[in-house]
């Protein structure tokens, strides 16, 4: 039996899967060893993860752990194994990836093509079939993470306090229940301030249609995303894939942004997970 996890910052999708047939899937808060601690994390994992896999983990081992993730850096991908050892110790075979990697995986299979990613934070690269062949660095929220929930909400917020629409404010306040100084607190105060940031996409969402000040905004934070990312790969030949509930939800501003950019875009998918389960027998043991 094999564990397989798909893990942004906010949210991490587990699948147990026996035989290329998924037994049970589980959702746990998001995981990110490079912002997160040990103890973090193994608290997430016993906590959120190992309650609902007792049941199962009884009548069946579980033989291979494969996990792709934010934040798993060349540097961090170690640490990580280690921690799901320390949780798992009877599983044989544990392996850490970038959640680029997973992504591309699920978006190209065998095939070369770009491969993106958006939700809360974003990021892609230039894939060759079988491993990440170029990577321009998201940067994170504050210095770049172009196209991300995190960046368009850190957009919208400047847009609506600092531009030229405050008209819609009270609009915003009554709906989120959010004031100036609660935002401002929860981004310089709290933690994940970019989870935050990120879950303002729902509010934004919601008012595209009636604002269109809101969809240029959107595009604009898109096609900043293809200026500095995209472009730097030289492949406007490949069409430009992605994966996240940011691109999921906006894909029609998204492929407004791509043709303004002269792109193309390819599959579009809300997560990957799925598409890895059913690719464990074409993935090498």
């Amino acid at each position: 039996m094999e564990l397989i996890a798909d893990s942004g910052s906010t949210k991490t999708d587990w699948c147990l899967v026996e035989d290329n047939s998924k037994v049970l899937k589980i959702s746990t808060q998001g995981i990110n060893p490079y912002h997160m601690d040990t103890i973090k994390i193994k608290d997430i994992l016993l906590s959120q993860l190992i309650p609902h896999l007792r049941e199962t983990i009884a009548k069946t081992e579980i033989n291979v752990i494969r996990y792709y993730g934010a934040g798993c850096t060349p540097a961090m991908c170690p640490i990580m194994e280690e921690i799901l050892r320390d949780v798992f110790p009877n599983v044989k075979v544990v392996e850490v990836g970038s959640d680029l990697l997973g992504a591309a995986k699920a978006l190209c299979g065998d095939s070369e093509g770009i491969a993106c990613i958006l939700g809360t934070g974003s990021n892609s690269c230039l894939y060759d079939g079988k491993e990440i062949v170029g990577n321009v660095s998201p940067m994170g929220y504050i210095l770049g993470d172009e196209g991300s929930g995190a960046v368009i909400g850190k957009t919208f917020i400047g847009e609506l306090y600092k531009g030229q629409h405050q008209d819609f404010i009270p609009v915003f306040e009554k709906e989120t229940g959010l004031t100036l100084e609660e935002i401002i607190r929860w981004v310089y105060r709290e933690p994940v301030p970019n989870r935050f940031l990120a879950s303002l996409s729902t509010f934004i969402h919601k008012h595209i249609e009636e604002n269109s000040w809101i969809e240029t905004m959107i595009i604009d934070c898109f096609r900043l995303f293809f200026q500095r990312n995209v472009r730097h790969y030289g492949r406007p030949d490949l069409p430009v894939n992605f994966v996240g509930s940011i691109a999921f939800y906006y894909r029609e501003q998204l492929e407004k942004a791509a043709r303004l950019e002269n792109f193309a875009i390819g599959k579009v998918m809300k997560a990957p997970l799925q598409s890895l389960s059913s690719r464990l027998d074409e993935t090498p043991r």
